[in-house]
């Protein structure tokens, strides 16, 4: 039987920048999602026609998207601060599998919202 995973325990994680980098959970997570993109060649030509032709070896790009509850978190603040600058950080995204990937992304969006009735909300995105 498939042994399932947990999607409270895949968390993203901001680096601190310092040597050895410690790496500390992004603050009040409720999603965390990960795309890995492979951009595609295509050569087609006349000659091809009427089939497209691809050769390998595109370009590759991971993305990483989060969104969370907003809080006066420390992580969520640099995770904010980061974005206004355009700063490149450090990441990591852990899993119950043993899972790690960690890499330098910049974030590309940060957004915030609040509805009358509900909590401030925040969402992202890392490429």
């Amino acid at each position: 039987m498939a042994v399932k995973f947990k999607g409270k325990n895949f968390l993203l994680k901001m680096g601190d920048g310092a040597g050895p980098e410690v790496f500390t959970t992004v603050g009040n997570l409720r999603t965390t999602g990960l795309a890995l993109n492979n951009e595609i060649i295509d050569v087609t030509d006349k000659d091809g026609m009427p089939w497209r032709e691809l050769i390998a070896g595109g370009v590759q790009s991971l993305d990483i998207s989060f969104a969370g509850v907003f809080s006066d978190n420390a992580q969520l603040a640099l995770l904010k601060a980061a974005a206004f600058a355009g700063t490149i950080l450090n990441y990591r995204l852990t899993s119950d599998n043993s899972d790690t990937l960690t890499g330098a992304f910049l974030v590309q969006s940060f957004e915030r919202t609040g509805e009358y009735n509900g909590a401030e909300m925040y969402s992202g995105k890392l490429v």
